[in-house]
């Protein structure tokens, strides 16, 4: 079968164009080649006790009854930022906010979240609740970041504030795995966070 030809030489894109692009995420990777495999992650998970979690798990339980998560802004100020911000205190590790990031003409915008630590950790909201463009988005930026960044193994989440899904990037095999769970919050928040945290502090696992 002949391969399907979808960036156009000249032609500019930003991250956000690979979620309104109306092709499989796995032809628009071709375009990078890379290969998408979707599979059962085993994600890094911290040990360390996490004291202050059941505080916001209680709070989230208490305030969600009562927030629409209609849109983006809601999403954001409500359950995205306050979980990485726990994850922030937990880690000391660096948050970036919108980083602008400028590979080529074809990798180019804004990162929703990278936290910096022994590794990196890309998170990206996915626009009008849709997680699998938005999971195709989140790849072409793991993606941008392996040309800037040294590490062979990047991992990224795209989430709707009240779900989220990991992915894997393998420079080594030109593959990104999709993981086929999700975590809910607040009822996952406790294994969220410990694999969150399990990722920034280079946690071994059983693929590493």
């Amino acid at each position: 079968m002949a391969k399907i030809k979808i960036l156009q030489e000249g032609q500019s894109y930003t991250f956000r164009s690979y979620f309104e692009l109306p092709y499989e995420a796995d032809d628009i990777l071709a375009e990078f080649n890379y290969s998408l495999e979707r599979a059962e992650l085993s994600l890094p998970r911290t040990t360390r006790q996490l004291d202050h979690l059941p505080e916001l798990k209680q709070k989230i339980r208490a305030f969600l009854p009562f927030i629409s998560l209609s849109n983006e802004t809601a999403r954001r100020e409500t359950l995205v930022s306050p979980i990485l911000l726990e994850v922030v205190i937990y880690c000391q590790c660096k948050m970036r906010i919108e980083y602008p990031l400028n590979v080529n003409n074809w990798l180019k915008g804004n990162l929703d979240y990278l936290l910096r630590s022994t590794n990196n950790l890309l998170v990206i909201e996915a626009k009008n609740d849709d997680l699998t463009r938005g999971f195709t988005q989140l790849s072409v930026e793991l993606i941008a970041l392996s040309y800037i960044e040294e590490q062979n193994v990047f991992y990224g989440a795209v989430t709707m504030g009240d779900v989220w899904r990991f992915g894997k990037l393998d420079r080594n095999s030109q593959q990104i795995t999709q993981d086929i769970n999700l975590f809910k919050v607040p009822d996952d928040l406790d294994s969220l966070v410990r694999v969150l945290m399990g990722i920034l502090e280079g946690e071994s696992n059983s693929e590493q």
